[in-house]
C-alpha cells in the first residue's frame, strides 16, 4: 500500500510515466537506429523503460540518452533496447526520484543524493560544502562512500545500485569584487540546500535560499549579491549577464546515481543482467569524463574565451583559489558544516559516518582533518 504522501504523487506521475516507463516485452516495439553494422531483429526480447537526468546537461544528451537509446541495442545485437526520457520533463522533483524507483514506477532510473536526503539525511554525506574541492578529491571520496551506499539502497530501498556520477561543481557568481573566500562575509549569497547555508555561515556571510528560476530576478533587484551555481547553469539561464565575478573553487556539487528497483532487475533475462552490469561502469567513465569537460566548458565560456565551444560567451572575471582559501574552505566544512549536518542527523549520519570516511581516515586514505 503506498502511503498518503505519495498517493498524490503517483496519480500525477502515472498518466505520463507508465505508458512510457517500466519493464515490459516489447511486443511490436521497434528497436533504436544504431550505427553498428549488425543485422537487428525487427522485434526485440525486451524494452527497458528509463527515467533519466537533468535533461538541460549536456550529459543526458550526449551520454546518457545514446547509451539506451543506441548504445544497448548494438552491444545485445538488437536483443535489448530501451525508451529513455528525463525527470525533469515528466514534472518530477528530484527529491522524489529515488522514492518512484523503490516503488516500481520507474523502475530504471536517475536520482540526486543531496534532494534525496530529506529522508535518508545520510546520502548527502558525500557531498557536504566544502568537503571536495575538486574532481579528483570527489572521485576518491565517492570511492570510499560507495559500498556504504550500495547497502543502503539495497536494504533500505530495494534498489540496485548501477552507477554513480556527478554533475559539474557549484561555484560563486558575484556581482561585485570578489578576491577571497573571506570577502563573502556579510554577503547576501543564493544557497540550494542546508549545508550551502552553513558554509556561507561559516564565513560570515547570509545564506539566501531561493529557488534556480529566481536567481537572475533577485541580482536585478539588488537582493543578491553572490550566488551558488553551476558554471553551465548560470551561463545557460544569463546569470552571467548579472554578475562580473567567477570564484573558481568549488564548493559543492551534484552527486547522482542510477538504480535499478531490485525486483525489476530480478525479472531481467539473465544476458541482459549481465550486460548491463558490465557496461554500467563504462557508461559511468563517459558521464564523470563528460563532467570534466564541462567544468572546463563553463569557465571558459563565462569568461569568453576563444575555447568556448559549447556555451555563452561572457566577459566574467576568473578568481582563482589561493592556497590560504583552500585551507579556510576545508576549516569552515570541519568546524560548521560537518558537525552541524551530524547534530542534524542525529546517530545515524554519526555511525554511517564512522564507517566510512571515519575508518578512511584512521587507515589514511583520505583527507586527515575529514573527521568529526
Amino acid at each position: 500500500m503506498v502511503n498518503g504522501k505519495y498517493s498524490v504523487l503517483l496519480l500525477q506521475a502515472t498518466a505520463w510515466i507508465l505508458p512510457v516507463f517500466g519493464l515490459v516485452g516489447a511486443v511490436g516495439a521497434q528497436p533504436h537506429a544504431t550505427p553498428a553494422p549488425v543485422a537487428l531483429p525487427t522485434t526485440p526480447e525486451v524494452t527497458l523503460r528509463v527515467m533519466g537526468g537533468v535533461g538541460s546537461m549536456s550529459m543526458y544528451a550526449t551520454i546518457e540518452a545514446p547509451f539506451w537509446t543506441q548504445e544497448l541495442a548494438r552491444l545485445s545485437g538488437g536483443k535489448y533496447t530501451a525508451r529513455i526520457n528525463r525527470y525533469d520533463l515528466a514534472g518530477i522533483p528530484s527529491a522524489e526520484m529515488l522514492k518512484l524507483i523503490e516503488l516500481g514506477v520507474t523502475p530504471f532510473g536517475t536520482a540526486m543524493l543531496t534532494p534525496s536526503s530529506y529522508q535518508t539525511p545520510e546520502l548527502a554525506m558525500p557531498d557536504l560544502a566544502g568537503m571536495n574541492p575538486d574532481l579528483d578529491t570527489l572521485k576518491h571520496n565517492l570511492a570510499i562512500f560507495r559500498p556504504y551506499l550500495e547497502k543502503l539502497l539495497h536494504d533500505r530501498y530495494g534498489v540496485k545500485l548501477l552507477a554513480l556520477y556527478s554533475y559539474p561543481e557549484q561555484v560563486l557568481f558575484c556581482k561585485n569584487p570578489i578576491t577571497q573566500l573571506a570577502d563573502l562575509a556579510d554577503r547576501r549569497v543564493r544557497v540550494s540546500s542546508v549545508t550551502q547555508a552553513d558554509f556561507i555561515k561559516g564565513l560570515g556571510g547570509i545564506p539566501i535560499h531561493l529557488e534556480f528560476q529566481q536567481i537572475t530576478a533577485n541580482f536585478k533587484r539588488g537582493e543578491l549579491e553572490c550566488a551558488l551555481t553551476t558554471t553551465g547553469s548560470g551561463n545557460l539561464s544569463d546569470i552571467y549577464k548579472v554578475t562580473n565575478y567567477l570564484y573558481a573553487q568549488p564548493i559543492v556539487w551534484s552527486v547522482a546515481l542510477f538504480g535499478a528497483n531490485q525486483a525489476a532487475w530480478n525479472e531481467l533475462p539473465p544476458g541482459l543482467q549481465a550486460l548491463l552490469t558490465q557496461a554500467a561502469p563504462q557508461l559511468e567513465a563517459k558521464l564523470w569524463a563528460e563532467a570534466r569537460r564541462l567544468h572546463t566548458q563553463g569557465f571558459a565560456c563565462n569568461q569568453g574565451l576563444a575555447t568556448c565551444d559549447s556555451g555563452k560567451k561572457g566577459h566574467m572575471t576568473l578568481v582563482a583559489a589561493s592556497p590560504q582559501d583552500k585551507h579556510q574552505s576545508l576549516q569552515v566544512f570541519t568546524q560548521h558544516v560537518l558537525p552541524k549536518w551530524l547534530d542534524r542527523c542525529n546517530f545515524r549520519c554519526k555511525e554511517a559516518w564512522d564507517a566510512t570516511f571515519g575508518a578512511a581516515q584512521r587507515s589514511k586514505t583520505t583527507h586527515p582533518t575529514l573527521k568529526p
